[in-house]
C-alpha cells in the first residue's frame, strides 16, 4: 500500500507542475491541453469506478479549459486521497465491475486499476511534454525521483 500511496502522491504532484506549465502558456499548447484533459478526465472516470458508481457516460476525451482542468485536479485528488485512506490492503486484490464508454463490461482488481492510472497518467504527461518541446516550451520535469528528491 505504501508505494500505491507514493505512486498517487506523484500522480498529484506531476498534475499541479504540469497544469502550472499549461496555465502560463494555455492558448499556445492546445495539443497539450487535450492530453492533460484526458488524463483529468480518465482519472474521474476511475475513481467513479473505484467507488462502485457507473462511469459509462462520463467522457474520456473532451476539449476542456484550463479553468476546468485546475478543477478536476483539486477533485481527483481529493478523491483518489480519500479513497486510498479508506482502503485497507486487504481490499487491493477486490474485483471491481465496469462498463467502458464502449458498452462494454470488464472486471479488474482495484490494484490493477490504481496502477494503470498512475501510469496512463504519466505516459500522457510525456507526451505533454514532447508537444512542450516541439513547440520550444521548457518540458516540466515530472520524474518520480525529482518528487522523492524534494522530500526529506
Amino acid at each position: 500500500m505504501k508505494t500505491i500511496q507514493k505512486m498517487y502522491e506523484h500522480l498529484n504532484w506531476a498534475n499541479r507542475r504540469i497544469l502550472e506549465t499549461l496555465q502560463s502558456i494555455e492558448d499556445e499548447n492546445q495539443r497539450g491541453r487535450q492530453y492533460f484533459s484526458h488524463i483529468l478526465l480518465a482519472e474521474k472516470v476511475w475513481i467513479t469506478r473505484l467507488q462502485g458508481s457507473d462511469s459509462s457516460q462520463l467522457p474520456i476525451w473532451s476539449e476542456i479549459d484550463i479553468e476546468v482542468c485546475a478543477e478536476l485536479v483539486k477533485q481527483n485528488e481529493e478523491s483518489f486521497t480519500a479513497f486510498l485512506t479508506n482502503v485497507a490492503n486487504t481490499d487491493l486484490d477486490k474485483i471491481i465491475s465496469y462498463t467502458n464508454s464502449k458498452g462494454k463490461e470488464f472486471t479488474n482488481s482495484v490494484r490493477d486499476i490504481l496502477t494503470h492510472v498512475a501510469l496512463h497518467g504519466q505516459y500522457h504527461r510525456g507526451q505533454i511534454n514532447s508537444r512542450l518541446r516541439a513547440e520550444g516550451v521548457e518540458p516540466v520535469t515530472i520524474d518520480f525521483i525529482t518528487l522523492v528528491r524534494t522530500k526529506p
